[in-house]
């Protein structure tokens, strides 16, 4: 375990608040982030942190690769890679 002085543990709180939004904009927020099984106050921070290009390790690989995911075709079998590279290999 670290020390708790290590800049690792420092944790920074902020506070956002947003007076006016219509109701459309509340409800496809609460449904964003029920979709993505995630509190409301999560799901803003995530869109500003998108919009303002911050990324975050292991969650913006996971959302590149779901990205990718949602361009593979639908219904289509895909070749398992490590074949590709078998065969590749072989020649």
């Amino acid at each position: 375990m670290g020390d708790i002085r290590d800049p690792i543990w420092v944790m920074h709180v902020n506070t956002l608040t947003i007076d006016k939004l219509s109701p459309e904009t509340w409800r496809s927020l609460e449904e964003r982030a029920r979709a993505h099984r995630k509190s409301i106050e999560e799901e803003v921070a995530e869109i500003i942190e998108k919009a303002l290009g911050v990324h975050h390790g292991a969650d913006w690989r996971r959302e590149s690769a779901e990205r990718i995911a949602a361009m593979t075709p639908k219904g289509v079998e895909q070749t398992d890679s490590t074949l590709l590279i078998r065969e590749d290999r072989d020649r």
